[in-house]
């Protein structure tokens, strides 16, 4: 039986240096995301590690650096750490990406591990900083403390079409009528992430990415009323016979009170 995981402090003490010396000068900069990075975690949370560089080591999985890392981690996850690896980034990659997230291109990218795509503004604005050789971490976090108002416009034109579209479509009101159970589970998810998307870019804050959705959006000023409790209802309709059709008018009044909101 794995014993209980030991201080956060002392596993990202131990684990940053093995990270950053994956770099090829062995000086790269480590952050950790996710919910540790907002603050957020619990006893299920796991170690996001990131690491930027110019390079990495060429053949880097049959080196010794990544040997030490491998066993680290190992280490590490018998004492209880969940931490399935670390994602390596390129400075320059990371650059180009945000100017294209900070001049209004959101497009989220798609990942395997993440439901709604990967936000690059949520990653970086949120990430614990704990190696930072260049500066560049904190340059980019900088660079984030002012929501950009191209990105908002471009957040809220994207998904108030998305929401407006099925709001109007007669096909989600045919689909309830036949209890199109698969067609009702994707709908249901794709409105909510766009409701979350539009409540969190009025409110000028990044979308959270696919964890604490509704706590996070619960301590914004601008909401809908009774936004929290009318999206658990939305997400949870029950199991009676009319439960889809009043998920689905509950959804359509929730969409309408968001353009009441964006319009005042």
């Amino acid at each position: 039986m794995a014993e209980e995981a030991a201080p956060a402090a002392e596993l990202i003490a131990a684990m940053a240096p093995l990270v950053a010396d994956l770099a090829e000068d062995g000086a790269g900069a480590v952050a950790l995301a996710g919910s540790r990075g907002k603050g957020r975690s619990d006893r299920q949370s796991d170690y996001d590690f990131r690491v930027y560089a110019h390079a990495y080591r060429p053949e880097l999985k049959a080196t010794r650096q990544w040997q030490r890392f491998e066993a680290g981690m190992a280490e590490w996850q018998a004492r209880g750490a969940r931490m399935d690896g670390v994602w390596m980034r390129s400075y320059a990659g990371v650059e180009s990406d945000l100017g294209a997230w900070l001049g209004g291109i959101a497009i989220p990218k798609s990942f395997e591990w993440t439901i709604w795509g990967y936000h690059l503004p949520t990653d970086l604005s949120t990430q614990q900083i704990v190696n930072d050789p260049e500066g560049r971490l904190a340059g980019w976090k900088g660079r984030l403390v002012r929501y950009p108002e191209p990105l908002r416009d471009s957040v809220l034109r994207q998904y108030r079409e998305i929401l407006n579209y099925w709001a109007a479509d007669y096909h989600y009101e045919s689909k309830v009528d036949r209890r199109d159970l698969v067609f009702l589970v994707g709908i249901t998810g794709k409105l909510s992430n766009a409701i979350l998307q539009v409540v969190f870019a009025l409110n000028r804050v990044y979308y959270p990415g696919d964890g604490w959705n509704l706590p996070m959006a619960a301590e914004l000023p601008l909401l809908p009323p009774d936004f929290t409790s009318r999206m658990t209802a939305i997400l949870e309709p029950g199991r009676d016979p009319d439960a889809f059709h009043r998920q689905r008018t509950e959804l359509i009044a929730m969409i309408a009170d968001l353009e009441v909101l964006i319009a005042a």
